[in-house]
């Protein structure tokens, strides 16, 4: 029985030189700094320029770009099909083509519509390039060892707002903002399309069957209730977490802080989420799936609360911005994780599409509705209570996300 099985737990673990392929991982970080940094990061740099340029609504723009986020969501889940029959490689290769050609499209837009519909084609790219794939690639080649591919993953892509950010400031500076995504798409293609075609290139195992806790087959998950609690809870602790990121601004604003303050609060909990990810392999060993889950989003909850109570001194409110960073470093590494340590590789790819389609689209519409709820709650301090109660909500039903094991059924 040994002698059958190890072929294809060799393929599914990416124990062998041809089931891992070994440009892969440095490969992914690699895209995963450019796609990030040209398709997402360089929007918020470079729309009050096209605003001041065209005189487009500000609010129509980051809507088109909003959009964008919503299409990801939902085509993440058709994505997650093709991954888990097909692998990565001609996945990720057209998705960088269309990333390209969408980019060049919002570039060279006359017109609002024409700049709106290059922003939903490019969330069809952000559903083939971004995360969700390379975690399914990761997670297929290199199980049972994919939680420190991930996080070396995470880490490179966390680097992208810093790479790409300062870089398109810099040519913004120096040319139209039409010209600067041009430039930008070039970067995208010279680097995401070769990388993919032939780093990826390996063949895709097979995945292995589903745990033996797990009743039923791993393909039932989508419609258990443990998925669902799963998936509702790292909605709203998407939606909490993804507000607090731009409304700490004007919190910090609120109570009488500086803009360069508030920046490097900002900053620097940008640089705690880092920080978190390279935790989160350790607290991985240490905990199971659903006490880690209700963990994590109980402790962003309560740097929420300790944001809205809080009003100084400064070294205290930048304090709880790395703490809140380093958490959402954490989830991000929860939520690739989630699938396999539940149900498993073997639909990897299509429930994480599941699991990723609400919490994207929750993301998505946290900043539009964190600003729209701060005026009627009386200022952002009781916008961080809410948003305290809502990841408060989740970490309750976090604790149901349990699979249910073959005993449960007698």
């Amino acid at each position: 029985m040994t002698s059958l099985n190890t072929p294809q737990r060799g393929a599914a673990t990416g124990t062998g030189d041809r089931s891992r392929p070994r440009a892969a991982l440095p490969a992914l970080c690699a895209t995963q700094i450019t796609s990030w940094g040209v398709v997402y990061y360089a929007f918020p740099v470079l729309n009050p320029q096209i605003t001041a340029a065209t005189g487009w609504p500000v609010g129509a723009t980051t809507a088109a770009f909003s959009a964008a986020l919503l299409v990801s969501a939902l085509a993440g889940i058709r994505v997650g099909r093709i991954l888990d029959h097909r692998g990565p490689r001609a996945v990720m290769t057209a998705g960088s083509v269309l990333a390209v050609l969408s980019i060049l499209i919002v570039a060279a837009a006359p017109n609002l519509p024409v700049f709106t519909a290059g922003w939903l084609l490019a969330g069809l790219a952000m559903a083939a390039t971004f995360y969700q794939p390379a975690f399914a690639a990761l997670t297929r080649w290199w199980a049972p060892g994919h939680v420190r591919a991930l996080t070396i993953v995470t880490l490179a892509g966390g680097l992208a707002s810093t790479i790409f950010a300062p870089l398109t400031a810099v040519l913004a500076d120096h040319m139209s903002w039409r010209a600067t995504y041009a430039v930008l798409a070039l970067v995208l293609a010279a680097v995401t399309i070769p990388a993919h075609a032939l780093a990826l290139n390996a063949p895709w195992p097979k995945a292995l069957p589903a745990p033996d806790h797990i009743a039923g087959s791993a393909d039932q998950a989508a419609r258990s209730r443990p998925f669902w609690m799963l998936a509702a809870a790292l909605t709203l602790s998407a939606f909490s977490a993804t507000a607090v990121v731009i409304a700490l601004v004007p919190l910090l604003l609120e109570r009488g802080f500086t803009t360069t303050e508030a920046a490097w609060a900002l900053g620097l909990g940008g640089a705690g989420q880092t920080l978190g990810r390279t935790l989160y392999a350790a607290l991985a060993r240490r905990t199971t799936p659903t006490a880690r889950t209700a963990a994590l989003i109980a402790l962003a909850g309560l740097t929420m609360a300790a944001l809205a109570l809080a009003a100084g001194p400064y070294p205290l409110l930048v304090t709880l911005s790395v703490t809140a960073g380093m958490v959402r470093g954490n989830l991000t590494l929860l939520q690739a994780t989630a699938i396999t340590d539940r149900w498993g590789t073997t639909h990897y790819g299509r429930l994480s599409g599941v699991l990723a389609a609400p919490t994207t689209a929750a993301s998505a519409l946290a900043p539009f509705a964190g600003a729209a709820l701060a005026a009627p709650l009386g200022g952002y301090p009781h916008l961080f209570g809410l948003l305290a109660l809502l990841a408060g909500l989740a970490t309750l039903i976090a604790l149901g996300s349990k699979p249910r094991t073959p005993r449960d059924h007698r």
